[in-house]
């Protein structure tokens, strides 16, 4: 049994390095033709990138040929196509299997090519070239069998003398992202849903209709229960159609939420959404839908009890549109897809159907419940401002992915701030056409009014372009810190200091006496931006990279070529081999053979005299990343008298 979990270890590490494995096959169609087939097995999870993608995205997938040459186009697999919020771009890409098939003429006998591709997961990023030689005599070879981590490379030149190497096989704790998050924000949308005209004076009508039509108090209690259950099954269900749509095609989910036309059309939308709010005109159902869940409803039965509460989702649908609109968009751009979605309404049915389950329990808090009155309308017109700073979000979609350039990062926080000083003006009782005739201020509006007016200052940072923190509690919701009027010359995230090539970087870290943080990445490596963009903006984080460690950036999917005499063959350990031609094969490589690790990002905290201070960390949540650097630099300043023995050879 040992040997057996041993084995099964083994093999899912292997597995772990190659979530794309490649398998070819070689057909003969005519005198020195043939059909070259090619067919990529790719894990659950994971993208492989397709052959023709735009400029400034992920890299495509390449096919160099050595000794043939290809004849006609490149035919098989039908790529996926879906908008990539990160790269602002629609991306094609495969799942699970891909097929390519190239026909091609050459008098070789084995035909000799190299595959390069980008494939991501949700965490991390790899980048391959893969040689293949295929035989002409049709049989199927396997390429990627090797564990791309067992390297070696004919003398020193990359190899480092790494101390505490026992650290690279533990593993720094990462970051799951969960649906319970979806979840929360349903149930805040379903609270808020609660608090608008169309729903709050329902609430004591109803559990009182139970009450009083009821022969006991238990059978108050069960139908007010159906009630509430029916509620969150409603809402449920409306999601359904979703997981059927991520079944026929899982990208279309993400393509519904950001193509350009569509957010276009979400941007109209939720203006109407939001001038319906603020009392222009109502929006409702067609009659008729009321009309007939309200006569199904007139059955004694819990069937009846359903269509109650039927009756109650299409009648308050001018209040909980809206909200149900937002949450839509905002579930259908998460990764999580229809899954996500569904825990969003099942989040959004379960805080609205709270109030009539729980107070069917304590029928004396009715009386306790506040009156309906101008606070509700209050409410709406809120909900308004909400509905138009959401709006703006979806014109920033389509500009960016048309690069229009109309509403760049500085215009779209300047538009925010007015909307929020606008509602803040609402609040304190002005901009009296919103107004109910008493014009009645509550003491929660003018708490909520302050805050805006300070969130309208925390704004405002967004506007500096020399900021370490652009709005990091905003993230993803402004357009990028480079969509901006502003332009910078550093190539250096966050405009920091960074060293391009691990020796020179090496040689700094021994002359300002740091430690160094090593930064595997890629130009084209999504979750390298995230981290970026969202983790290293954390003040703490920031400033100890800026202060404490010597960054050393390297692209492991830099194209620039290496010369002649740089260039380097590396030996896997099933004996195939691989010249190192470019920056990026040259950086790869010694992840590989130093750091036993082939994926990116991938961050390393060590010595310039190769003392590993901790476990490597990869894509994770800034709290998670702190730590890690705290734990690290700390242990680094216990070696601290060792640094002025290094020297630069």
């Amino acid at each position: 049994m040992r040997i057996l979990i041993i084995t099964l270890l083994a093999v899912q590490a292997l597995w772990a390095q190659n979530p794309v494995t490649w398998s070819a096959q070689a057909r003969q169609t005519d005198t020195n033709t043939y059909d070259v087939v090619l067919r990529a097995t790719i894990q659950d999870n994971w993208k492989l990138y397709s052959t023709q993608l735009p400029e400034g995205g992920p890299l495509p997938t390449v096919l160099h040929w050595n000794n043939a040459s290809p004849t006609g186009a490149l035919e098989g697999t039908e790529a996926k196509t879906g908008y990539d919020a990160i790269f602002e771009m629609d991306l094609s890409y495969f799942t699970k299997e891909a097929i390519l098939v190239q026909a091609v003429q050459t008098a070789a006998k084995t035909i000799e090519l190299v595959v390069e591709y980008q494939a991501c997961d949700d965490a991390v990023c790899i980048f391959r070239e893969e040689p293949l030689s295929i035989p002409i005599d049709g049989s199927l070879i396997n390429a990627t069998t090797r564990d791309l981590t067992d390297v070696q490379l004919s003398g020193n030149t990359l190899q480092l003398d790494l101390k505490n190497t026992d650290l690279l096989e533990a593993s720094a704790p990462t970051s799951n992202a969960s649906w319970w998050g979806i979840f929360t924000l349903g149930l805040l949308g379903g609270f808020l849903a609660l608090l608008t005209p169309c729903v709050f004076p329902l609430i004591p009508l109803t559990v009182s209709y139970f009450s009083k039509s009821s022969t006991s108090r238990a059978v108050s209690i069960r139908r007010s229960l159906a009630y509430a259950f029916s509620i969150v099954a409603i809402y449920g269900v409306l999601s359904l159609p979703f997981h059927f749509l991520d079944q026929l095609r899982p990208e279309i989910l993400n393509s519904i939420a950001t193509n350009v036309v569509l957010n276009m059309v979400f941007f109209a939308v939720f203006v109407i959404f939001a001038l319906s709010f603020f009392g222009l005109f109502e929006l409702t159902l067609p009659a008729k839908w009321s009309s007939k869940s309200d006569e199904a409803s007139t059955k004694s039965n819990y069937l009846g009890i359903f269509f109650m509460a039927l009756t109650l989702a299409v009648v308050s649908f001018s209040c909980t549109g809206p909200i149900l609109g937002s949450l839509l968009v905002g579930s259908l751009t998460a990764d999580g897809g229809a899954i996500q979605l569904t825990a969003g309404m099942l989040g959004f049915g379960t805080a609205l159907a709270l109030p009539f389950g729980v107070l069917s329990f304590f029928p004396n808090a009715l009386s306790k419940l506040p009156k309906s009155g101008g606070w509700l309308h209050n409410v709406k017109v809120s909900l308004g401002f909400v509905e138009l700073a959401l709006a703006l979000k979806f014109l920033s979609n389509a500009d960016m992915v048309q690069g229009w350039g109309i509403l760049p990062r500085e215009l779209f926080i300047g538009i925010w701030m007015i909307i929020m000083l606008l509602w803040a003006i609402f609040l304190f009782g002005g901009l009296s056409f919103l107004q109910t005739p008493s014009k009645k201020v509550f003491r929660f509006q003018r708490v909520l009014g302050v805050f805006l007016v300070l969130f309208i200052g925390y704004l405002a940072q967004g506007l500096n372009p020399n900021s370490t923190t652009p709005l990091r509690a905003l993230s993803g919701f402004p357009p990028p810190a480079f969509y901006s009027v502003y332009k910078t010359d550093s190539d250096c995230p966050l405009n920091l200091d960074c060293y391009k090539d691990y020796e020179s970087g090496r040689a700094a870290a021994v002359a300002q006496q740091k430690p160094i943080l090593l930064d595997f990445t890629g130009w084209a490596c999504v979750n390298c931006r995230k981290v970026e963009e969202n983790v290293w903006t954390v003040p703490e984080i920031y400033e100890m990279i800026r202060d404490e460690v010597v960054l050393i950036s390297l692209y492991v999917d830099d194209r620039k070529p290496l010369a002649e005499d740089d260039q380097l063959t590396i030996t896997y350990a099933d004996g195939s081999s691989r010249t190192l031609k470019t920056v990026g094969q040259k950086w790869s490589a010694f992840q590989a053979l130093n750091f036993k690790s082939v994926s990116q990002p991938y961050y390393v905290l060590l010595m310039p005299d190769g003392t590993i201070l901790n476990p490597p960390i990869q894509y994770t949540d800034a709290a998670t990343y702190a730590t890690w650097l705290r734990e690290g630099i700390a242990a680094g300043k216990l070696n601290q008298s060792l640094i002025p023995a290094f020297g630069i050879e």
